[in-house]
């Protein structure tokens, strides 16, 4: 056996025994919900955080250090979370309207905002956005724009609009559609209009900016420019390994992504000790590293991202528009619907609606 077979028994021993330490992870119960991969594709189209590669460092300057610091095999690698509650990374994303803010209910006041659409023959619709499909290769220049379409999941009836007040109004092959901000009752997917302002179009959210927002501070001098071993073999066999305790890795960009700007690379851990996990991860990266505690590990986050899928290509009623993903604060998954009411609620209890990241369309006025 070489120096290298023996550091890569040490740190798969070291790795086991952690993770033996460590209390077991709170799961959804998904065992009945299985996902398809086109859903589980469609489902992580919005707000994904790509993870990209950097040069490794050399495998022998690893293993010198693995072979220096790791503990003796028959000792724990690191010591248990002191405590099995999931903690709050200082700086992580919080105070997010949670379930029982966005639940709407017959009877209650709502808010929508975007297009407006009326079909010939049709009463007024509010459609909430929707991916289009890729329209089919013409043979000759089409002289006239399909007409708007609004699939059934994601359409409002509205009663009371004024559809002479529209902003930015347009008729294509007899479809009218403008844009609005309404107020009304809600009642069986249907809002009787009490209040129309104009509407205007809502910008997108750039997911960039929160994944460069770190949970840790700067250090002192500022974060500096280095290489990191994150591609490396042994990193990455680590952190698959630890899937179910760690989360990320997510690259970021503190200083803007300009040559020779820092790269810090966060990683998130799950249902552990922060500091004892840093030190055994410490034994083979280099690199900047910005470690916190977050609610969900990797296993975590994928087990409730494939059930979104599953309930996005199964449940088309339920107006789930995208969802699923690895997000940035390592405490929700990202789900888009467009109104939030007891079946869609009903239906999001198993995935654990306290680790949802929820976004509607239909807003209750409180």
């Amino acid at each position: 056996m070489n120096p290298t077979d023996e550091v890569d028994d040490l740190l798969a021993k070291a790795g086991a025994q952690w993770r033996a330490t460590q209390p077991s992870a709170p799961e959804p119960d998904l065992d009945r919900i299985t996902g398809t991969e086109a859903a589980t594709l469609a489902a992580r189209s919005k707000r994904r955080w790509l993870v990209p590669t950097l040069a490794a460092a050399s495998v022998a300057a690893i293993a010198v250090a693995a072979l220096t610091v790791l503990p003796d095999h028959n000792e724990p690698a690191v010591a248990p979370a002191p405590s099995s509650t999931p903690q709050i990374a200082e700086g992580a994303v919080q105070g997010k309207a949670g379930a029982d803010d966005l639940l709407v209910r017959n009877g209650d006041k709502v808010e929508v905002e975007g297009k407006i659409m009326v079909a010939p023959g049709q009463g007024p619709i509010f459609c909430a956005p929707q991916m289009e499909a890729m329209p089919a290769p013409l043979i000759e220049p089409a002289t006239e724009p399909p007409a708007p379409h609004c699939r059934p999941e994601n359409s409002i009836k509205l009663i009371g609009v004024d559809l002479d007040r529209l902003t930015d109004p347009k008729t294509t092959q007899g479809v009218r559609t403008g844009l609005a901000q309404l107020i009304g009752i809600w009642k069986d997917r249907t809002i009787t209009v009490e209040e129309q302002k104009p509407g205007k179009v809502q910008p997108v959210r750039q997911p960039g900016d929160a994944a460069n927002e770190l949970p840790c501070p700067e250090p002192a001098g500022g974060w500096p420019s280095l290489a990191s071993n994150l591609d490396s073999k042994r990193v990455q066999n680590f952190l698959t390994a630890n899937a179910d305790q760690v989360y990320g890795p997510i690259m970021s960009y503190p200083h803007g992504s300009s040559r020779g700007a820092p790269v810090v690379v966060r990683l998130g851990v799950a249902h552990a000790d922060v500091a004892a996990f840093r030190k055994l991860f410490e034994t083979i990266y280099d690199g900047n590293l910005c470690m916190y505690p977050t609610k969900l590990s990797v296993t975590d986050s994928q087990r409730i991202s494939d059930a979104i899928g599953n309930l996005m290509a199964t449940r088309k009623e339920l107006g789930i528009q995208t969802g699923g993903g690895q997000g940035a604060d390592g405490d929700h998954v990202q789900l888009a619907a467009v109104v939030l009411d007891e079946t869609l609620k009903t239906a999001l209890e198993p995935l654990g609606l306290e680790y949802l990241d929820l976004e509607v369309d239909v807003k209750p006025v409180r």
